[in-house]
Parts: C-alpha cells; sequence; structure tokens
C-alpha cells in the first residue's frame, strides 16, 4: 500500500477492518470456486449454477482487491454488496425452493455444510465489517471540512 491521500488508513482501527473484509471475501471467493464444479452438475445446461459461482468468486476478488488497494468508501460500498449479495442468495436458496429462472437453475439446497456454513459467515461478517469500514473510510482527516466557525475566524485574522 502506498502513501497516497485516501490509500493508507488513517484509523489503526480501519486497518484492521480493511483486512478482515479481504479475509472476509477470500474466504468467499475460495469456497464458491471449489464448489463450482459439483454445483455445475446439478443442472449442466443453460448458465449453471458452477458459473453463477465462479462469477460471485470473481466479484469477491474484485472487490476484496479494491478494498485493499484504495481502502474507499466506495470499494468498501462495493464490497457490502457483493457480500450481502451472496449472504440472500445462500439465505434464500437454503430456505426457499425458487425453480429455475429463464437460464438461471434451481438451486435449493437445505443441507448446511460446513464450506456452506462457512461462506455464509465469512459474507454475513464481511458485510457488516464493510459498512464499519465505509463509515471509517468517511472520517478520514483529509476528507472532513473545516468547520464554518474557525474559517471565519481565521478569515478575519488573515484580513481576507
Amino acid at each position: 500500500m502506498s502513501a497516497a491521500r485516501g490509500t493508507w488508513p488513517r484509523h489503526p482501527l480501519e486497518l484492521v477492518v480493511r483486512l478482515a473484509v479481504v479475509v472476509a471475501l477470500a474466504i468467499d471467493a475460495v469456497v464458491h470456486y471449489r464448489l463450482a464444479d459439483t454445483i455445475q452438475l446439478a443442472a449442466p445446461g443453460g448458465i449453471g449454477g458452477g458459473t453463477l459461482f465462479r462469477i460471485q468468486a470473481t466479484a469477491a476478488v474484485l472487490a476484496a482487491l479494491f478494498v485493499l488497494v484504495t481502502g474507499s468508501r466506495a470499494a468498501y460500498a462495493l464490497a457490502g454488496l457483493v457480500a450481502l449479495s451472496a449472504l440472500g442468495a445462500v439465505l434464500l436458496y437454503a430456505f426457499v425452493d425458487v425453480p429455475a429462472i429463464g437460464p438461471i437453475p434451481a438451486m435449493y439446497d437445505p443441507t448446511w455444510y460446513f464450506e456452506k456454513t462457512l461462506s455464509a459467515v465469512a459474507e454475513g461478517v464481511g458485510a457488516l465489517l464493510a459498512a464499519v469500514g465505509f463509515m471509517l473510510a468517511g472520517r478520514r482527516p483529509d476528507t472532513v471540512r473545516e468547520p464554518q466557525a474557525d474559517r471565519s475566524t481565521r478569515l478575519s485574522v488573515d484580513g481576507r
């Protein structure tokens, strides 16, 4: 990480949050990549669950890199959306038997095995931490405006 404006954490907690979001998204990506081939077997035609899993995993990797490199509010927002979309999908398909929708296969799976549970927990934690990171990134001193009273006092002292 460079020390350029907006990339280096200004608050020590932000570094911890940034790394935790990256780890959560990495867990999500690894699980989705590992399960993609197996899920694809359930519906080999159409888009297939494996393709959707690979798309999700790639989105998680890209969001993790964006957070790691920039630590910007936009990066945290993207990371939160990626994590929430994956968590929403796993919960939906665990509790609702959604039929196939066009080329998207029915992926109902009510069983909770280790990798699925690990991924869901990482997605939930990642989404929460992305929200915390979003708030911390917005509180950086270089992005906070100077209070109005201080500006007017400075203006009168400088004579401008």
